[in-house]
This record gives C-alpha cells, sequence and structure tokens, in this order.
C-alpha cells in the first residue's frame, strides 16, 4: 500500500518524464537541483574512472620508477609522481576504484543491517525494541572515526577489516534513523488492518512498512557512501587502512602530505583534492535526493 508522500513522488516523476528524451529530463532535473546534478556528475565520473582505469591509464599504478622520482607536473606526467616515481594522475584513477569499493561495501552493508534492525525492532516493539535501542545507545556513544579506530585496531589493517571498521558504526545510525520513520508507519490504520487480515509478520513488515521507509533510506545510504571514502582516507592516512602497494588516496597522503609539503606539494594536493570533490559530491548528490523525496521540502 502507498502513501501519500509516494503518490506525490509518482505523480511528479510521471509529469516531469512523460514522452520527454532522457536529455531534456535530466536537464530539467538539473535545472531544480544544481548542486545535485553537479554531485551527480561527480559520482558518475568517479565511476567511470574506477570501472576503465585500465584503458584511461597509461602507467602501472604501483610499479617504482626511480628515474623518475618526484618529478613535477609536465606533458608526460600530468600531476607528477610521486617518492617512488609512480604517476600521481594514474594512482589516483585506480584510488577510485578503492574509495568506491569501500564505500559502496561498508554504505550498502551497513544501511541495509540498520534497515532490517530499524524496521524490526519498531514493528515489534516491547522488550524486544528496548534491547536493540539499548545496544544502539552504546555503538551512538562512540564518534565515527573512533569507533572505526578501535575495530580497526583489533583486526588489524587492510581492506576487507577497514570495511568492517566502517560499517559497524554506520550500522545503529542507520536503524535510529529508519526505525523513527518505522514507529510511525505502524500506526496507520492498514497495518492494523493487514494484522487482522491475519498476514505474516514478514509480508506486513516488507509490503507495508519497508516501502515507506525507503526515502529516508536512500538518504542515508547516500551519505554513508561519502562518510566511508572519507573515513577509509583517513585510517589510510593513518597506517590503518589499505596497505602499500594498493593505490588508495590516503594512502597517497600519508606518503607525501608532510615530508614534501614544500619540495614537492603536488604529491599531497592531488590526493586531497580527488577526497574532497568525492566527498562533497556524495554529500551534494545526497542533499538533492532529500529534497525531491521529502514532500515537505518539495512544496516550499
Amino acid at each position: 500500500m502507498t502513501t501519500v508522500s509516494e503518490v506525490q513522488v509518482e505523480s511528479e516523476v510521471e509529469e516531469l518524464t512523460g514522452k520527454k528524451p532522457w536529455l531534456e529530463v535530466f536537464l530539467s532535473l538539473s535545472a531544480k537541483y544544481p548542486l545535485g546534478a553537479f554531485g551527480a556528475v561527480v559520482v558518475v565520473v568517479m565511476i567511470v574512472l574506477a570501472v576503465f582505469a585500465e584503458v584511461l591509464t597509461v602507467y602501472d599504478p604501483v610499479l617504482n620508477s626511480f628515474e623518475h622520482m618526484l618529478t613535477p607536473p609536465s606533458g608526460e606526467f600530468w600531476m607528477g609522481t610521486d617518492q617512488f616515481g609512480r604517476d600521481i594522475l594514474t594512482r589516483i584513477v585506480y584510488g577510485s576504484r578503492t574509495a568506491l569499493f569501500v564505500g559502496f561495501s561498508c554504505a550498502i552493508i551497513g544501511a541495509f543491517t540498520g534497515l532490517v534492525l530499524g524496521v524490526g525492532s519498531a514493528y515489534f516493539g516491547g522488550r524486544i525494541d528496548l534491547f536493540f535501542q539499548r545496544v544502539m545507545d552504546v555503538f551512538m556513544a562512540f564518534p565515527l572515526i573512533i569507533m572505526a579506530l578501535a575495530v580497526v585496531s583489533i583486526f588489524g589493517p587492510g581492506t576487507e577489516n577497514v570495511i568492517i571498521a566502517i560499517t559497524i558504526p554506520f550500522i545503529p545510525r542507520c536503524a535510529r534513523v529508519v526505525r523513527s520513520s518505522a514507529l510511525a508507519i505502524r500506526e496507520i490504520p492498514y497495518v492494523d488492518a493487514a494484522r487482522a487480515l491475519g498476514f505474516t509478520h514478514s509480508r506486513i513488515i516488507l509490503r507495508h512498512m519497508v516501502p515507506n521507509v525507503m526515502a529516508p533510506f536512500l538518504i542515508m545510504l547516500t551519505a554513508f557512501v561519502g562518510q566511508a571514502i572519507l573515513l577509509e582516507a583517513s585510517l589510510s592516512y593513518l597506517g590503518l587502512g589499505v596497505q602499500e602497494p594498493t593505490p588508495a588516496w590516503g594512502l597517497m597522503l600519508q606518503g607525501g602530505a608532510e615530508e614534501y609539503a614544500e619540495s614537492a606539494p603536488w604529491v599531497a594536493i592531488w590526493p586531497g583534492v580527488a577526497i574532497s570533490l568525492a566527498v562533497f559530491g556524495f554529500n551534494l548528490f545526497g542533499d538533492a535526493l532529500r529534497d525531491a523525496l521529502d514532500p515537505k521540502l518539495r512544496q516550499q
């Protein structure tokens, strides 16, 4: 069963798309949400770079070339080389693959786990809800970076452990947001009617509750990707994340942010720009998605 907000979204989408070509639809959305369109372009560019990294680059991202150490930006090396003679542009392109892999993995696992816990906690209520919320309070008491540092210190560095470390603090944050929306939906009469008709708990949750909490869930999912990219870069910079020779933006900062700040500033500038653009793009896209899905904001 759909809610009033879903009907409004569907009517707006039908009115906007209709029989218009996709380019005209994109231009209409861009005019309405220009910052969101910029964020979407950044996201698409990152995905293209990650998927076609081998095609778009000519150098090996992990092969050392000591005869080209700390070469400044030039026609041969557009962004210069690092202290091991590796092309920075190539490592940034391959680093987008690492950033997106960690970002999407953490966001999807954390958000979907939070969705299940949040909806289930709100639907069953009582002692189940009380128990889950107290557990969520414990995890919420720690800032994201502190919790991630604690987990990765226990499991050790590495891509898989970084994903676990970042995913764990995402779960309670998504569960809290989803639960608040699910509590309101649980009191709607059609949920009581479904219970009276003898529908199973799983059918009520999947058919009537989960679809109606998708708007905040999608917003959280998008925001988590940018946060995960920033956390992965922070952990890698501290030496607790992705390890050499894997191309990663935080790892590139670790090797050149301080030691070569004056003699070879390009070693730290370009990875920093890549991290900033990625996080900025995902945040802008998430804000536009929130404005598009929230009926209160669309009416303003």
